[in-house]
């Protein structure tokens, strides 16, 4: 299991299955999302608080693996770690099924920052979050 800096819980909802009742692989990439924008709003912040500041966390690189089938009506325990290298911040994150622990996904995202439309080391969001 990814050491865990921070999680959430939600469910998932009808529309994100496909036709086998399974979500769609399409929705993980939303899942891990949603964990980073609450991470964000948990840490005191927003996407968007800091787009007004100039600063720009941009997904650069997902990498993920689809180990176990979420279904309709399960309930999803999503989970993040970050850490910096140089100026790319990386998410490993986990989404798993809360029922059994099953891990349903895993997944690095790398993040680059612009400010001000620029490539930046991110030292603002890294003090905006609280990491290192």
């Amino acid at each position: 299991m990814t050491p865990t800096l921070f999680e959430i819980r939600f469910g998932v909802r009808d529309y994100e299955c496909d036709a086998q009742g399974i979500v769609n692989n399409a929705n993980y990439l939303h899942y891990l999302e949603i964990t980073r924008h609450a991470f964000c709003e948990a840490r005191g912040t927003s996407f968007r608080a800091m787009h007004e500041a100039g600063i720009d966390p941009v997904v650069r690189k997902i990498e993920i693996e689809y180990l176990n089938s979420l279904t309709m009506g399960d309930t999803v325990l999503a989970s993040l770690d970050v850490r910096r290298e140089g100026a790319r911040y990386l998410f490993i994150q986990e989404i798993r099924r809360a029922s059994d622990g099953a891990i349903a996904a895993r997944a690095t995202v790398t993040v680059v920052v612009l400010e001000d439309g620029r490539l930046s080391r991110g030292d603002a969001v890294a003090q905006m979050l609280g990491i290192d």
